[in-house]
């Protein structure tokens, strides 16, 4: 496998991007990581090596770079991350701070010249769909790409994702309806932020899109369950889910179009 970090321009500054893929077989469908609220670190760089190792171009931006070099990661006894509703109040407000300097109009301006910059000579296909993965916040940012380039993301993933319904004329399950591609949801039975009567109006007002959508909720789980260094992991949800989304990749990123 190859890593790199690169400096990729947008019109704000540079955002630093992990990268991973193999080393040959080149050129690879690209997939892209939306981070969660506690921005990236080593945990999700090992979601990329496990999405790259079977043949993807995997990346892993880093959407605070505007509010600099930002690390947030408390831990237990075991070494596990701890969730953020069993924090202390002052370390839950640390964690949350930047999210609020964060906009979906910000993910969207970066994903464009995260695009650009792969269709000007990574080793993927210039043009070819594309992949992506989201955790809680990031969850909602691949709805709102999906929307922004429904010619690109093909194949979209939310786990755990929050605030994806709400009653504004932007919401943003409104723009994952716009995708032409393949959306998949993984919720968690026990998470607060995505209750029963929330999940099934989000099935509902998809399939009335006509987008090809599907989801499951895990018994058991609870929200944060799918990344695997944290203290509420749930493996055998994260599991069900990449038996999902592998074959989905398959179907939407290997075809000509």
């Amino acid at each position: 496998m190859r890593e790199h970090v690169f400096e990729i321009p947008t019109p704000s500054g540079v955002i630093d991007t992990f990268v991973t893929h193999p080393v040959e077989g080149g050129p690879f469908p690209a997939v892209i990581i939306y981070m969660d609220v506690w921005g990236v670190r080593e945990e999700l760089f090992d979601v990329a090596r496990r999405v790259a190792t079977v043949g993807y171009y995997c990346m892993v931006p880093d959407f605070y770079y505007r509010q600099g070099r930002v690390r947030h990661e408390f831990r237990n006894a075991k070494n596990q991350m701890i969730t953020l509703d069993a924090l202390e109040q002052d370390k839950r407000e640390k964690v949350l701070a930047p999210l609020k300097h964060l906009s979906d109009g910000m993910v969207i301006e970066d994903t464009r010249a995260i695009l650009n910059f792969i269709d000007a000579g990574q080793p993927v296909r210039p043009g070819g769909p594309l992949g992506s993965i989201g955790y809680c916040m990031g969850g909602r940012h691949v709805f709102r790409v999906a929307g922004a380039f429904p010619g690109r993301f093909k194949a979209s993933v939310s786990l755990h994702g929050t605030d994806l319904v709400s009653n504004a004329a932007d919401s943003p399950h409104l723009s994952a309806a716009k995708t032409r591609g393949e959306v998949y949801c993984g919720f968690a039975s026990k998470d607060r932020h995505t209750p029963v009567a929330m999940i099934e109006g989000l099935d509902k007002a998809m399939r009335a899109a006509g987008v090809n959508y599907h989801y499951e909720i895990h018994p058991g789980a609870d929200h944060g369950y799918a990344l695997p260094d944290r203290d509420i992991f749930d493996k055998q949800g994260a599991n069900r889910d990449w038996e999902i989304i592998f074959p989905m990749f398959r179907r939407q990123l290997h075809s000509p179009d």
